[in-house]
């Protein structure tokens, strides 16, 4: 991985509570994973930044290398990685993401 997307990634990550890693944007998302998890956030009230893999290849694969996780979209809330689709789902689904997001101090009122 490159030094400036190890750099911008880790800046955006630090500079933000909540950023999604995803394909396309949150308006208009390029694959149905990253929709679900953006539609997510959207249902929770949760405002975060998002970042569109797709217009760097070096944060493409950048994302991947620095968590270690191997697919996109990526959650990360407070710097810390949370998982990917089937995880926020999951969590989303239980109420555990809701109870996270309380318990880290983010998210609306839903």
């Amino acid at each position: 991985m490159s030094t400036t997307a190890q750099d911008s990634i880790k800046s955006t990550i630090d500079a933000n509570d909540v950023v999604l890693f995803m394909k396309g944007t949150p308006v208009f998302p390029q694959c149905g994973f990253s929709s679900v998890v953006a539609r997510v956030l959207d249902h929770l009230q949760v405002e975060f930044e998002s970042v569109n893999v797709l217009e760097d290849d070096g944060v493409r694969q950048g994302i991947k290398d620095f968590s270690n996780w191997p697919t996109i979209p990526q959650l990360y809330v407070k710097g810390e990685f949370v998982g990917g689709c089937d995880i926020i789902k999951e969590m989303f689904e239980t109420g555990e993401l809701q109870a996270y997001f309380k318990e880290k101090g983010v998210g609306g009122t839903a």
